[in-house]
């Protein structure tokens, strides 16, 4: 989590403005008592809490996520990793609530993008919106640590962008969110997507007011990423299982992905597509323009799974 990772470290920046005001990046206050933490730790602090061992093949696991905290900082107890994680969480959630209330104020579909990086993220979206432009309104927060990169190839479809660089951050916060879509100013009745930072753990946490977390995951990725990142596709409402035109020249076993993921969230949605091929996109723009249409009313309709003609 967020409460060790250390992305507190850099600057957050909108279109390559730094936020204004004190807590415009999410501070994490990395609280280590009153001694600098430039030296090495050696691992024989004292804990509050134990680290389970047990032995495996070639060593001994380490299992680090015991403990309220479910996470390790040397120097930082579980109850205060505890403590530092919701005030985190809670001064984002007020944030979201912000972003929320004025999504649902101008019937906006907000969908938060997360995945890992190279999983065909931003190719998945340029098409969709190259698919759905001048249907209704779109727009786009893309977010980095670094570069307009990705922001640069949406504008080129004619889309509306803010690019989000979060310099040390590892994943995009409410606040940040906040601040884009005032520079976006999405439309009545358009549909917001949220491209988040590479990067499946931190996003899963952190609520940026979005109607959906839509978790994309490529074939060219192991089968069991749900049950490794368990808590990003549990906080998922659909995944997107994509490239699935590399299925003839992979291992990847379709089938055991998609138990996998609903060992962790059994009401997930899962569809197949190919940003390159197109294969299985009909299907994700039918479920973007059905969930546009009921936004007001909280409804989220299933979409079908399908399976991929290799």
């Amino acid at each position: 989590m967020c409460t060790v990772c250390g992305c507190s470290e850099g600057e957050a920046r909108v279109d390559g403005h730094a936020l204004a005001g004190a807590d415009a990046a999410h501070h994490h206050p990395h609280d280590h008592g009153d001694h600098s933490h430039d030296h090495a730790h050696k691992h024989d602090h004292a804990h509050d809490h134990t680290h389970a061992e047990e032995a495996v093949a070639g060593g001994v696991n380490h299992h680090y996520g015991n403990g309220p905290a479910r996470a390790h900082a040397p120097g930082l107890s579980q109850s205060r990793m505890v403590q530092i994680e919701q005030n985190i969480l809670s001064k984002n959630d007020s944030y979201a609530h912000d972003n929320r209330l004025l999504f649902r104020q101008r019937g906006i579909l907000a969908l938060n993008l997360v995945s890992s990086p190279g999983s065909g993220k931003t190719a998945l979206l340029t098409r969709t919106l190259t698919a759905l432009r001048g249907e209704f309104d779109l727009a786009v927060v893309e977010g980095d640590q670094e570069t307009s990169l990705d922001a640069d190839r949406i504008r080129a479809t004619g889309v509306r962008s803010v690019q989000v660089n979060t310099g040390k951050g590892c994943h995009l916060d409410a606040h940040m969110v906040g601040h884009a879509i005032t520079e976006l100013d999405p439309q009545q009745g358009g549909v917001l997507f949220i491209e988040n930072v590479g990067n499946l753990v931190c996003p899963a946490a952190f609520d940026l007011g979005e109607a959906h977390k839509v978790a994309i995951l490529s074939v060219t990725e192991g089968e069991d990423k749900p049950l490794k990142y368990p808590d990003m596709f549990h906080a998922a409402d659909v995944m997107l299982i994509n490239k699935i035109d590399l299925l003839p020249h992979l291992d990847f076993d379709v089938e055991r992905c998609i138990d996998a993921a609903l060992r962790v969230n059994s009401e997930l949605q899962i569809l197949l597509v190919s940003a390159r091929s197109g294969e299985g996109l009909d299907t994700w723009y039918e479920w973007l323009r059905l969930s546009r249409r009921t936004r007001l009313i909280g409804r989220a309709l299933p979409l079908r799974t399908e399976a991929p003609t290799v």
